[in-house]
């Protein structure tokens, strides 16, 4: 009995996957639950695992496939042995014309074997399919690169643009390669978006066309949470294992808000506003491919030490290309911290269909009045970006209010107040 191979649910705003690796030829033995082909979306790497224990009888999508959820990439022998299954492997010949499910990404140089005879170390992990694409368009080899940025080194198509895009003359063939609209004037480049970026400018476009988008701002005094977290840091990491960092306090801070203000954790649906009595924090994350937004599900019920646990292993998880898709949806509320690249100042946009953002930034030392008398106090501005079609403005500066307080004196945290 044959059961299919098909791709999964692919998670929110996330509709198609390129056939990345195979990890199992036809005719081999697979175990159920194993390991057997890499998708890559436009977010992250989606390992997909054998429905059963058999002998992998056919591959349908290829390398390079561009498939669809539902779509079938294979078939599986069930019960087989890899003896008995050694006659199904030449079966695997014909189906490398991808389906009707599987349509090839695109002709001419795009599969891993021209990737390979543009420099692929033998023995190493071939790049991705569309990082091998683009490399025998621009006549890149994999010892030009060098280490890349995806799972076990791979080279992604991210690692192909950064290395064109150096000063180096390397970036000539692929703006040579390129179809311009107009004529490129000196100095000028043009490089294809990866998919992560084009649909992150998508979605941010949504944002703006969608919300009725508004920012408010504060400022808030980090003396007493760096306070705080000075004192007891090593004892944290000693008890927990994990260190101390600041947005375990800016997760509590917003939980406890929203809590107050849940117009701020609702989401429109239609010409209804969906109210959710859990909070699912968003934490954006940046990753060798952009910026991706791993959620904390029910983080009103975590305490610090989980939260800051949890934040730890997405921040591995993403450099590591590893981060789930269903790890990214469903979230109630967002928090991203441009402070840690330097940011000042900045007006977050809405992660769509969320009501609310919330804009960490840089901590720097300024003159304040405190007292009648003039301190130099360490200050970080705050940016909360809402939709006003739900959000009032009075509820919006509430909120921000709120997470100042609580930030200015950490004791209410703890004890709920």
């Amino acid at each position: 009995m044959a059961t299919d191979i098909v791709v999964p649910t692919l998670g929110e705003s996330v509709s198609t996957a390129t056939v990345a690796r195979w990890m199992k030829q036809a005719g081999e033995a697979v175990a159920a639950d194993e390991p057997l082909v890499e998708l890559e979306t436009d977010k992250v790497t989606v390992e997909v695992n054998a429905p059963a224990a058999g002998v992998l009888e056919a591959i349908t999508a290829q390398e390079g496939a561009e498939v669809e959820p539902g779509a079938v990439l294979g078939s599986i022998a069930v019960g087989a042995s890899a003896s008995a299954g050694a006659a199904a492997k030449p079966a695997a010949a014909p189906a490398a014309a991808p389906t009707a499910a599987a349509k090839p990404v695109g002709t001419g140089g795009g599969s891993v074997k021209q990737a390979e005879a543009h420099g692929t170390a033998p023995g190493g992990h071939a790049p991705l399919p569309a990082a091998a694409k683009l490399m025998a368009e621009s006549n890149v080899t994999q010892a030009q690169i060098g280490q890349g940025s995806a799972k076990d080194g791979r080279i992604a198509k991210g690692d192909v643009l950064d290395f064109l895009n150096r000063p180096a003359g390397a970036s000539a063939p692929a703006a040579a390669a390129a179809k311009p609209a107009r004529k490129l004037e000196g100095g000028e480049e043009r490089v294809k978006m990866t998919r992560l970026r084009a649909t992150i400018a998508r979605r941010l476009k949504e944002a703006q066309n969608t919300a009725a988008m508004l920012t408010t701002f504060n400022e808030v005094d980090m003396g007493a949470v760096m306070a705080l977290r000075s004192e007891y840091k090593d004892h944290f990491e000693k008890r927990h294992g994990v260190k101390l960092g600041f947005m375990s306090f800016f997760v509590k801070a917003c939980v406890a808000a929203l809590k107050e203000y849940p117009a701020v954790n609702a989401e429109i649906e239609g010409d209804e506003v969906i109210y959710k009595n859990f909070v699912h924090m968003g934490i954006a994350v940046g990753g060798p491919s952009g910026l991706v937004v791993p959620v904390l599900r029910n983080a009103d019920e975590m305490d610090f030490a989980k939260i800051e646990k949890t934040i730890a292993d997405f921040g591995k998880r993403v450099r590591d290309g590893q981060l789930k898709l269903e790890e990214m949806a469903g979230g109630s509320f967002t928090i991203t911290n441009g402070g840690i690249y330097g940011s000042l100042m900045s007006t977050p946009i809405l992660n769509p269909p969320q009501s609310g953002i919330l804009g960490m930034h840089k901590i720097q030392d300024r003159p304040m009045a405190v007292g009648g008398k003039v301190e130099v106090r360490p200050m970080m501005y705050l940016a909360l970006s809402y939709d006003h079609r739900i959000v009032d403005g009075k509820e919006a500066v509430s909120f921000l209010v709120r997470v100042k307080e609580a930030i200015e004196d950490p004791r209410r945290l703890m004890l709920g107040v």
